[in-house]
């Protein structure tokens, strides 16, 4: 057989495809996902549109839905702009915005996607270190000198929030664009995208899979000065959010708010009696701001897979820098977590302590 005619990047050669584990589990808390399924008014528009409606394109830039977005945020209309998730707006903005060799300097560890888009757009990525606290090291942010600077708040996979003295001295000294990734806001109870407009130089990026329950419907967007927001139109092109997303994400962020909010009261009590139920049998999550919990192990791959073998899918992350090995779990409802506490507690036998008769597991 006769050689191919072209070879990838060297660079880009070196990129993995996002890794999923596809085995079907019982009780799946790899993705950070809603438990409590799609929001109900979302689940009514949807089956109200399906029909004619789908053997038509969507709106071209989904402005309806734009400014639904606008006024839950507090911005103006013009500075959103809504894609097939926010992994899309956020291709988007580092293909429109970044010249090939430029640098992207970004937290490490933080959401792998962020160097995924650096190097499959020409870019250069540079991994600046968390600091001890595994908070953002603002100084060396800023000393990189980078064309885009890259910021997760809570970070994915620490769940830990910036600080906002680090956060704010990165905005304010960083010499280029800064990217705010902000997809876990609702459990954080932040909103820096109302801010990012009126800063000139940054973008927030949200999204509706997390706290709104519409992850398969690939919902996200993101918030900035119109100039910024003007770009990434033109690199997003139109009709790429679909019929029935446009619909659900619609109706979601108009009418289903309350029950938004009820689910993020949930799972930030949930969340808060998990971590006190670890330390309680002397494991160390981190802190969370995030609808997940990061907790280091020392061998994450055998752990996770001895939690598979139990019908609970949790993601695993090995050798990370300053950790070493660690799982994300995502949030369930408390009775679903209990379980994930049972199944720990034979998993990793050797690193948990008995509970004391009678000791509380939730306090």
């Amino acid at each position: 057989m006769s050689a191919p005619g072209w070879t990838p990047r060297p660079a880009y050669r070196e990129l993995r495809a996002y890794d999923v584990d596809p085995t079907p589990c019982a009780l799946e808390l790899a993705d950070n996902t809603s438990p409590f399924g799609a929001p109900p008014a979302a689940l009514r528009a949807m089956a109200e549109a399906i029909g004619d409606r789908l053997a038509r394109y969507p709106t071209t830039y989904s402005l309806p839905l734009r400014d639904a977005i606008a006024a839950y945020i507090g911005v103006a209309p013009d500075e959103i702009m809504v894609g097939a998730g926010s992994d899309e707006v956020m291709g988007c903005a580092f293909r429109a915005l970044g010249e090939p060799g430029d640098q992207v300097a970004y937290m490490d560890p933080t959401f792998v996607m962020a160097r995924v888009f650096a190097v499959s757009n020409s870019l250069t990525p540079l991994p600046v270190p968390l600091t001890p606290a595994f908070d953002a090291d603002a100084e060396a942010l800023v000393a990189a000198q980078a064309r885009i600077t890259y910021v997760c708040t809570p970070n994915n996979p620490t769940g830990l929030p910036v600080a906002p003295a680090a956060l704010q001295h990165v905005l304010g000294n960083a010499p280029g664009l800064i990217f705010v990734d902000e997809a876990y806001a609702e459990f954080a109870g932040t909103n820096l995208a109302r801010e990012a407009p009126t800063h000139g130089r940054s973008l927030v990026f949200r999204t509706f899979s997390k706290a709104f329950g519409l992850a398969g419907m690939r919902i996200g967007f993101a918030v900035g000065a119109r100039p910024l927001i003007a770009e990434l139109e033109k690199a997003r092109g139109p009709y790429s959010v679909t019929a029935l997303g446009e619909r659900a994400a619609l109706a979601a962020v108009t009418e289903d708010i309350a029950w938004m909010r009820n689910g993020v009261a949930r799972i930030i009590d949930a969340r808060e009696r998990f971590i006190a139920s670890l330390r309680a049998a002397g494991l160390a999550p981190f802190p969370s701001a995030a609808n997940f919990v990061f907790l280091p192990v020392r061998d994450s791959r055998a752990t996770m897979l001895a939690l598979r073998d139990q019908g609970i899918l949790v993601r695993n992350f090995t050798g990370l820098p300053g950790v070493g090995d660690a799982l994300r779990i995502s949030i369930a409802d408390w009775p679903a977590m209990q379980r994930v506490l049972g199944a720990l507690a034979t998993t990793l036998s050797g690193e948990v302590r008995p509970l004391v008769a009678g000791e509380r597991t939730d306090a």
